[in-house]
């Protein structure tokens, strides 16, 4: 199953484990043959935004990982963070609720600021202090981003380390922009029958990949595969 629909639909299979490992296989292949479909007729942002849409400027640092010790004698947790810096350049002031999730090739789904101590950014926060020196944790910023390079955000996106199986991990990063729209449901449909409306926003999407030994995880240097605009 592609990044791709997973960017799209988060659609969960749950098996019995009393099914027929034969059955299951068959299974399998009927969603992704499904999935397939569906990401084909997935919405795209507007290549024309229309009057009232706005996105932000945004650039960004690729994601590190730092290992803190939260409270000073607990045992050392490791956690990955990227640095976005947005400029508002749409002359007016905008709304900004953000939402990054990091999503890994083994189905496992991580909000960012999930079990995240302050210590953790007050620790990158020093390591950067030169070249960000007013730098935000996402968790603790302002709800509006207002016009002009002057008021230009560093922002701290920081989760969690995530599964050691991962070889692959794709971040999405939602409230960049106002656009959105929404569609039926692929699946799920409501009580009177009809396909329930899901909301999608236009979401930034980079996709990254893992090499080496899982265990050698705290040499592990992330390689950077894509960067697209997808609406999710």
């Amino acid at each position: 199953m592609s990044g791709e629909c997973l960017a799209n639909y988060h659609i969960f299979v749950f098996c019995d484990g009393v099914h027929m490992m034969k059955g299951f296989v068959y299974g399998i292949f009927t969603i992704c043959a499904a999935m397939t479909c569906i990401c084909l007729a997935a919405p795209q942002p507007a290549i024309v935004p229309g009057p009232t849409d706005w996105t932000v400027d945004v650039t960004f640092e690729h994601p590190q990982q730092i290992v803190v010790r939260p409270g000073g004698r607990n045992e050392p947790k490791r956690f990955w963070y990227m640095i976005i810096t947005l400029t508002n350049k749409t002359n007016r002031d905008v709304d900004f609720y953000p939402k990054c999730d990091l999503m890994t090739d083994t189905f496992q789904i991580v909000p960012a600021g999930k079990g995240t101590p302050t210590v953790v950014f007050e620790q990158i926060k020093r390591r950067h202090q030169h070249r960000y020196p007013f730098l935000e944790f996402l968790e603790k910023v302002d709800n509006k981003i207002l016009q002009g390079q002057d008021n230009t955000r560093d922002i701290a996106v920081i989760w969690p380390d995530f599964d050691a199986r991962a070889k692959n991990i794709t971040l999405f990063i939602a409230g960049l922009s106002n656009e959105t729209i929404v569609i039926d449901h692929p699946v799920v449909k409501d009580k009177t029958g009809k396909p329930v409306k899901v909301f999608l926003r236009k979401t930034l999407e980079l996709n990254y990949t893992l090499p080496g030994d899982a265990t050698l995880r705290s040499d592990t240097n992330l390689t950077y595969k894509l960067k697209r605009w997808i609406m999710r």
